[in-house]
């Protein structure tokens, strides 16, 4: 069998020997496209077609290469690459050297083969194009997908109509009939409609299949003449439908082990006008047989269970027959080669299903195999006569190619299209397709087995070394990090597992399962031959890389070389943070959308596209610093450019250093269990186990020692703060013993103050009642001595007079400043009305003192039998009386001072608060009730003690009679004119009531005296049931020689 390995050539012949009708196994020629490298690969064909004359073949692969095969010229030639690939193809315009093509992202482009330029793109379709039909005339064209046919004018490439169904509905396949202007619809509810293609009206529809026979059509085929639809599906039975009567005619059963048929093409024939008697049906099995409709005999069949069959096109000449097959390959297969004995006359006379001829292995020749049993008989149905034939064949069955199924009811190819339109894929739906791409198994058992073992040993710490402010995304990152060191020991011990992971933990943080099985499977695929120098960076991914570089850009990779900079620099930063450090959340998910969807080499393409695109910053980078800091931070480099480098780099780097050759094709987990990850030197990790083994358990024990130390040292905080709270205890009971003992003591010195009260009082008492007997002898003397004392009296009485009235107008004000501030204009006008008063009075005694000294000068020789005074103790009454009343006004004086200094605070005080003031005044107000009440009570108290002595000792009798005799004289001499003489006796009342006054005075001063006693024995009493300490008490003013210091009970005016 000739081989034909197209490889990286544009143009070349096809075979060096044309086999022709001695090919064996009918097979001209297999044509293959792979590339060379580290690990050969086949590039699959996807797509075959034949042009209008039969003689040149198109064919399509998975990268988008378009060739074109001249069978007579034996020559093929790359006309067209697409960067995508294809999912149908019509090579019969009615230019000769146009082809369509549709293409992944649905759209369908109008290509020369001659120039090999685009003629016209078309757009409109919003799924993948299944197929494409072409009128007879090449004029016209039909693209079919599942949502919607279009018919277009390939003159002027535009839509002419549009079928639109309800997606429910679905389209199975519009077509034109050969020969005819007849356009046919096939439904998925089996639904046949025929229309006209001037007026695109209904012609007819063909009735449902009878009950019994009901099947879903897949694939139909039309003969040459267009009388006879054939259509198939997930049955053995074959369905021919008559469209001249438009009913079902027959009815054929393939044999037992087609259980579906996938294509139906018939086989033309230059002799039978159109009226095509070989039918090839290809079944699931991927096995193609080539059976006799009026004979039901199998007459010879292409493809094995070991080289299956995915789709098959036959020439319009019917002299080839093209394959794509499993493993991507292109058979051209020679019709008759394959039919040299398949027009010899039965052996029987009676119709039989026969096998096809058989090419055995050994013989390499036609073998035909006969069965014995009989076709059915007709099956009948109420409309019309249905001929049924059994075709049996003895094959062996295979499993039907689903490499572009994904899960979820997606289709990788038309992701691709998708992707290279728009260059990523929808937000809404990106983690659906990468769920769907990455062919995730969702193994929740094994996941929560993984998850039960608890948080690795490797990452308990994790947070120290990567500080997340998230305690959620930390969480979820240890977790997922936890449970791939359980999967495999060796992501306990790679450093830059975390830095590989975060990016996929932040996407599916809420679904951690998936976040698992997303890192497990980039791993696994996208991280290949990382872990063989563990732990040391993958030499050898990088020196492919480095080598890849080396050939696309060498002045950028000297620049790096002169500088010293690695692939550990400028592409190993990049590959173990997943480009998360230079890309943006966006730029990241467009990038990862076309590493998801392409080879895992495209992975390390990028990275390297990255590099190229960057070579401007880095040309101009000549520090070693500067790289690693490119390539650890976000750079001004377009994501768009850099994917469209790294296609470009998947294409045009040769197969010889071509990542693709080295990495295996993308391999989804296992499911059930994941699979086992052993890829890595299990010494070295097995080594640092049990070395991190040995330090978590020195770890453990430490921790268990510094947990014995802090529960001891904690032992001893508690002890100690006992003994703390029992010190402080027994202080506080020692304090309280003090503090009891203070006030036995304080009560003690209250009881001696109270005796000392006691006898103060009553040396208080007996003072007084020795005031009172002296001053009844002094009055007795001054009677005496009242004529020798005239004179003096009349000039001392004048100065105590002033004195008097300096006393009186220092209590005035001193009343006054006690007063309320209201009244102190009130007072001041009185205290002024009181000295002219005085004033008055003065002038009046002078006067009637002169005229008593006239008067006593007359009448002193009458006055003999008068008692003589004792002028020495009265002249000592009078220097003590002076000197009570100095003192009394320096008290006063600074009494008044001291107040009117406080009067003049408190009215700062009034001014910088308001609020202040009114609260002084209330304080005012009550202080004068309060010094009322203490007035009143110092006026009953005198009247009380004046009772007491009176009722003790008769002699106030008297003293009340000299009273009110020395009042009645006082007012004679106020009644005396002031013309008259001045007699003795006038002069002796005068001195009488000047007397009277300067006792009054020290009454006054006597009973302050005892209120200030009662005030400090009030304040000790209450101080003693308080329990506090006793105030010192004040001390007691200084009272000159001859003063009395008790209170006098003597009336006020004596």
């Amino acid at each position: 069998m000739e081989r034909c390995d197209l490889g990286e050539r544009r143009r070349g012949p096809i075979w060096s020997r044309r086999a022709g009708a001695a090919a064996p196994r009918g097979v001209m020629v297999n044509i293959t496209h792979s590339v060379q490298g580290y690990h050969s690969k086949t590039i699959h064909f996807l797509n075959v077609a034949f042009d209008s004359s039969g003689d040149s073949l198109l064919a399509g692969d998975r990268q988008g290469n378009i060739y074109v095969f001249d069978l007579n010229g034996n020559r093929f030639s790359l006309v067209q690459r697409t960067m995508q690939a294809c999912t149908a193809l019509a090579f019969n315009l009615r230019r000769k050297t146009e082809f369509l093509v549709a293409l992944a992202d649905y759209s369908v482009k109008c290509f020369d083969t001659g120039t090999q330029e685009l003629v016209s793109w078309m757009r409109g379709h919003e799924s993948s194009v299944s197929s494409i039909s072409v009128h007879g005339s090449g004029k016209y064209a039909i693209t079919t997908s599942t949502d919607t046919a279009q018919l277009w004018d390939l003159d002027t490439f535009q839509r002419i109509r549009k079928l639109n169904v309800r997606q429910s509905v679905g389209i199975q396949k519009v077509f034109f009939l050969p020969l005819s202007n007849t356009i046919l619809s096939c439904f998925k509810d089996n639904s046949v409609f025929a229309w006209e293609f001037d007026t695109l009206h209904c012609k007819y529809q063909l009735s449902p299949p009878v009950e019994g026979s009901v099947l879903f059509y897949k694939v139909f085929a039309v003969t040459r003449d267009g009388r006879t639809l054939v259509a198939g599906g997930k049955s053995n039975h074959l369905h021919f439908w008559c469209l001249e009567l438009k009913q079902l005619i027959r009815i054929i059963q393939m044999p037992e082990k087609v259980r579906a048929v996938r294509h139906l093409e018939f086989l033309l024939d230059s002799f039978d006008g159109g009226s095509n008697q070989v039918l090839g049906v290809l079944s699931q099995d991927n096995i193609m047989r080539f059976i006799n409709i009026e004979t039901s005999q199998i007459l010879f069949d292409i493809g094995s269970p070991e080289e299956g069959i995915t789709t098959a096109v036959i020439s319009p000449n019917g002299r080839y027959i093209a394959s794509v097959m499993e493993n991507g390959s292109l058979n051209l297969y020679s019709v008759q080669a394959l039919t040299q004995e398949g027009n010899k006359p039965p052996p029987f006379t009676f119709k039989v299903v026969e096998d096809g001829h058989k090419y055995t292995s050994e013989a390499n020749k036609l073998i035909t195999k006969v069965t014995s049993e009989r076709s059915k008989g007709p099956w009948k149905s109420k409309q019309s006569k249905i001929q049924s034939r059994l075709l049996k064949l003895q094959a062996n069955t295979s499993l039907e190619n689903k490499e572009n199924e994904l899960p979820g009811g997606l289709n990788k190819k038309r992701l691709q299209a998708l992707l290279k339109g728009f260059g990523e894929y929808p937000a809404k739906y990106r983690m659906f397709v990468w769920r769907s791409l990455l062919q995730l198994p969702e193994n929740h058992l094994a996941f929560s087995s993984l998850i039960d073992r608890g948080i690795h040993s490797a990452f308990v710490n994790i947070q120290k070394e990567y500080p997340i402010k998230s305690g959620k995304l930390l969480r979820v990152l240890q977790r997922t990090l936890s449970a791939l060191a359980h999967w495999s020991a060796i992501f306990a011990e790679t450093p830059y597992m975390p830095l590989l992971a975060f990016p996929f933990v932040k996407l599916f943080q809420n679904n951690q399962l998936i976040c698992f099985e997303v890192v497990a499977t980039v791993v696994v695929n996208f991280c290949q031959h990382w872990f063989e120098y563990f732990p040391n960076p993958p030499i050898n991914v990088l020196g492919m890389m480095e080598n890849v570089l080396a050939h696309h850009d060498k002045e950028l990779l000297q620049h790096l070389i002169k500088y010293n900079v690695t692939s550990q620099v400028y592409a190993w930063p990049l590959l173990e943070t997943l480009l998360s450090e230079v890309l943006t959340r966006e730029e990241w998910l467009k990038a990862f959308d076309n590493i998801f969807s392409n080879h895992p080499s495209y992975f390390l393409m990028i990275v390297i596209a990255y590099v190229i695109c960057s070579r401007a910053s880095l040309l101009h980078c000549n520090q070693a610093a500067d790289f690693e800091y490119f390539f650890h931070h976000r750079n001004n480099v377009d994501i768009d450019v850099v994917i469209k480098e790294a296609y470009h780099l998947m294409e045009a780097t040769p197969l010889d250093i071509h990542p693709q050759q080295m990495l295996d094709d993308f391999t989804p987990l296992t499911k059930g269990q994941y699979p086992v990850f052993n890829k890595y030197p299990m010494f070295i990790v097995n080594y640092q186990a049990q070395k991190w083994e040995k330090i978590r358990q020195d770890e453990i024990e430490y921790v268990r020692k510094r947990q014995l130390a802090h529960e001891s040292e904690a032992k001893a905080q508690e002890q100690k703060a006992e003994d703390e709270a029992w010190y402080q205890r027994q202080k506080l009971l020692q304090e309280a013993e003090e503090q009891r003992q203070k006030i036995l003591l304080e009560e003690e010195k209250l009881a001696e103050q109270r005796q000392r009260l006691a006898v103060v009082k009553r040396e208080l008492k007996v003072k007084e009642l020795q005031l009172l007997d002296g001053s009844r002898r002094r009055l007795l003397n001054y009677h005496q001595d009242q004529l020798q004392m005239e004179l003096k009296c009349l000039n001392d009485e004048i100065a105590r007079k002033q004195l008097i009235k300096d006393q009186e107008a220092v209590t005035k004000e001193m009343k006054e400043v006690k007063a309320h501030r209201r009244k102190v204009n009130l007072e001041d006008q009185r205290v002024q009305r009181l000295i002219e008063m005085d004033k008055e009075e003065i002038q009046k005694a002078q006067t009637v003192a002169e005229e008593n000294v006239a008067r006593g000068e007359q009448k002193h020789t009458a006055s003999d039998w008068r008692p003589r005074w004792d002028e020495q103790d009265q002249e000592e009454c009078y220097r003590e009386i002076a000197k009570l009343l100095h003192d009394n006004r320096v008290r006063e004086a600074e009494l008044l001072k001291a107040m009117r200094e406080a009067e003049e605070k408190k009215q700062e005080d009034v001014v910088q608060n308001k609020a202040q003031l009114e609260e002084e005044q209330k304080v005012g107000a009550a202080a004068d009730g309060h010094r009322k009440q203490f007035l009143d009570d110092r006026l009953n108290d005198e009247l009380e003690l004046a009772e007491k002595l009176q009722r003790e000792d008769g002699c106030f009798e008297r003293l009340h009679d000299l009273k009110a005799r020395c009042t009645e004289r006082g007012v004679e001499v106020q009644q005396v004119p002031g013309s008259g003489n001045i007699s003795p006796s006038d002069l002796s009342t005068l001195a009488s009531s000047l007397r009277s006054r300067s006792r009054a005075e020290l009454a006054r001063r006597e009973r302050e005296l005892m209120a200030e006693v009662r005030r400090l024995r009030r304040r000790i009493a209450s101080r003693a049931r308080a329990g506090l300490p006793a105030a010192p008490s004040p001390p007691q003013p200084a009272h000159p020689e001859g003063t009395c210091t008790a209170p006098l009970a003597a009336p006020s005016n004596y």
